[in-house]
């Protein structure tokens, strides 16, 4: 299976980089989503049966859990911008593989194409990569790399 996925969710784990001898940069980390970091805070929680629905009551969420793998420049990226606990919303291509060991088990992974922060839960300053400054150097380039283009 291999769909294209945007998930919004809190990095669990710290991200893992490596830079293999030959080939592009990897780094991974564990995204959970939830039903907490779907809703918005304050929003009105579903109610059971029979119950009338409650302001910023909180219940177990059901947790969603994914791997998610990063290559080339954006894994660099990642591994200096995204830390534990980072609410993020991840676009790219989901994985589902069925694993045997001990146990039967399942690996969603998500191969991301983009990684941002989700600013609808904090603040976040962006800062072109040397190699996007290097392109929009480039003669014909559009874009200004001090920032000062609308």
């Amino acid at each position: 299976m291999s769909e294209s996925v945007a998930v919004r969710g809190t990095v669990a784990t710290s991200p893992r980089h490596v830079t293999p001898e030959a080939g592009s940069a990897i780094t991974s980390f564990r995204l959970v989503a939830d039903d907490r970091t779907a809703r918005p805070a304050g929003a009105q929680q579903p109610a059971g049966p029979g119950q009338e629905p409650r302001r910023g009551a909180r219940r177990d969420p059901e947790s969603n859990w994914f791997t998610v793998t990063a290559f080339g420049e954006l894994a660099v990226s990642a591994a200096a911008c995204v830390a534990r606990g980072d609410p993020l919303v991840v676009t790219g291509r989901l994985r589902v593989r069925d694993w045997a060991g001990e146990q039967l088990g399942v690996t969603v992974e998500i191969e991301a194409e983009a990684i941002g922060h989700d600013l609808a839960r904090g603040r976040s300053r962006f800062t072109r990569s040397t190699r996007a400054l290097a392109l929009t150097d480039a003669p014909g380039s559009r874009g200004d790399p001090t920032g000062s283009d609308p």
